[in-house]
C-alpha cells in the first residue's frame, strides 16, 4: 500500500487518511510531492489523473480524494474499527466528516493550515460563522456520545482525523473557541486531537522538513 502525499506542514488533506492509516496500524509506503512549486504539477501527474494529492495505491487501484480514501480504508480494515458500528453514531460521524470535507470555506481561506505558524489574524464574519458551527458541532456530538469515550463519536473515528486539521488552524490562528459560543467541551476536545501520537509524530516530522 503507497499514500502520495504533499507537505506535512501545509496539506490537510493529506494529514486526513495518513492519521487513519496510522491509527489503523497499517503498513504503507509513504510519497511526498513537495506542493506550491514549479514543478509540483508534474510530481503529482504520474500518481494522480486529477492532479491532487493524497492518493492512495493499492493492489493495482489508484484511489483519490481524502474521504473516498478514509472510506476505502474503513471497508479494506473492519478490524480498526474506524467508524463505530452503532449506525446512527456512525451515520453522524460521517455527516461531521462530510461537511468538514465541503463546507467551511471562510475558516480554509482565512486560516489555512501551516503548522510552523503561531499568529493572530482579524477574523472575518464569515469564518467567525464557520468557527461557531464547528464548536457547535463539536459541542453536540461530545455531548452526546460522551460516555463512550473522549471523540467526536466516543473512541476514535475517521470524524477526528477530519477535525484535526482544524484544531491545529485553531492553535496557529490563536483562536479561543470561547469567543464563540464554547463553554468547555470544544476547547477540550481540540487539545486532546493535538495529543494524539500519531499527529504528533507527523507534526514532527513536518517541523523537521521530512516530508
Amino acid at each position: 500500500m503507497q499514500l502520495v502525499i504533499g507537505d506535512k506542514v501545509f496539506s490537510s488533506w493529506s494529514m486526513r487518511p495518513w492519521l487513519v492509516l496510522k491509527r489503523a496500524g497499517a503498513a504503507f509506503a509513504e510519497v511526498s510531492i513537495r506542493l506550491r512549486q514549479p514543478d509540483t504539477p508534474a510530481q503529482i501527474a504520474p500518481h494522480s489523473a486529477q492532479g491532487q494529492v493524497p492518493v492512495l495505491k493499492h493492489q493495482g487501484l489508484v484511489v483519490y480524494d481524502s474521504l473516498a480514501i478514509c472510506e476505502y480504508l474503513h471497508e479494506l480494515l473492519p478490524a480498526a474499527k474506524l467508524w463505530p458500528d452503532d449506525a446512527a453514531a456512525r451515520a453522524l460521524g460521517r455527516s461531521a466528516a462530510a461537511e468538514m470535507h465541503g463546507g467551511f470555506q471562510a475558516l480554509r481561506n482565512d486560516c489555512s493550515m501551516d503548522l510552523a505558524v503561531r499568529t493572530t489574524v482579524e477574523i472575518s464574519e464569515a469564518t467567525a460563522a464557520n468557527i461557531r458551527r464547528i464548536v457547535a458541532l463539536w459541542s453536540g456530538l461530545r455531548g452526546r456520545f460522551g460516555a463512550r469515550g473522549p471523540f467526536l463519536l466516543g473512541e476514535w473515528s475517521i470524524a477526528d482525523a477530519f477535525y484535526t486539521p482544524v484544531a491545529t488552524r485553531f492553535r496557529s490562528y490563536g483562536v479561543k473557541l470561547s469567543d464563540y459560543g464554547d463553554l468547555g467541551p470544544a476547547e477540550v476536545y481540540c487539545a486532546l486531537l493535538l495529543e494524539q501520537p500519531e499527529f504528533l509524530q507527523w507534526e514532527k516530522a513536518a517541523l523537521a522538513g521530512v516530508g
